[in-house]
């Protein structure tokens, strides 16, 4: 079966990823390069893993979490969409059987917050491991001064956790923000909706949702 690791050695795909990183830093967005992927693949397998499901699945969130963000390459407009296009000829040339193939490519699609749903348990362990990832490290604009609201909440963001509770089926998304550089309510301001898909895709997986800011249970 096809791994992480077959995936990750595809030259192709390897290109899309720092290509695609490439072009969103001129165009000022944040990093969405190998930090960025690794991390949302890793936490996206440890959520299925932490619920139970097996290791096939975790597997596969772990490939949908590492490749969600290569649509860039063509374009930001709908790149989840594109980035599903993009996967499914390599990821059948590579080997994998067809139902996995599904599988990842509607995770990809489907991680955005303006059309995407939790059709199955990969996307949704991508969507929470996406949005999650809100971070200093993130910013890649040295001037402080010309900072917009992205990358000002971003900056904020001194540590991010997703903390799973099996017994007590939450998932919890755990923030300390530095309210000297931006107000809680910025965050809310430009992530509400990503709030909001990340609730439907902790109910997909049997869990609730809650947010905790800076010690406060918010959600």
């Amino acid at each position: 079966m096809v791994t992480l690791t077959d995936v990750k050695s595809n030259p192709v795909l390897d290109s899309f990823i720092r290509k695609g990183n490439e072009y969103l830093g001129v165009m000022g967005f944040t990093e969405h390069g190998y930090r960025h992927v690794n991390l949302v693949s890793s936490i996206a397998k440890n959520i299925l893993l932490k619920l139970g499901y097996s290791r096939r699945e975790a597997e596969l969130a772990a490939i949908a979490g590492y490749l969600h963000d290569i649509g860039n390459v063509v374009s930001r407009n709908d790149h989840g969409i594109s980035g599903a296009t993009l996967c499914y000829p390599i990821l059948l040339q590579l080997g994998m059987e067809p139902g996995d193939v599904a599988t990842v490519i509607s995770a990809v699609a489907n991680h955005e917050e303006d059309y995407g749903q939790p059709v199955n348990t990969v996307a949704a362990a991508l969507i929470l491991a996406d949005k999650s990832d809100v971070h200093r490290s993130r910013v890649r604009n040295q001037d402080f001064a010309t900072f917009d609201i992205h990358d000002r909440v971003n900056y904020a963001v001194e540590h991010s956790f997703v903390r799973v509770d099996e017994k007590k089926h939450t998932i919890t998304m755990e923030l300390n923000i530095n309210t000297e550089i931006c107000p809680v309510m910025e965050y809310f301001e430009i992530f509400l909706t990503r709030m909001m898909l990340c609730r439907r895709a902790a109910v997909f997986l049997n869990c609730s949702f809650e947010l905790v800011v800076n010690g406060t249970r918010l959600l």
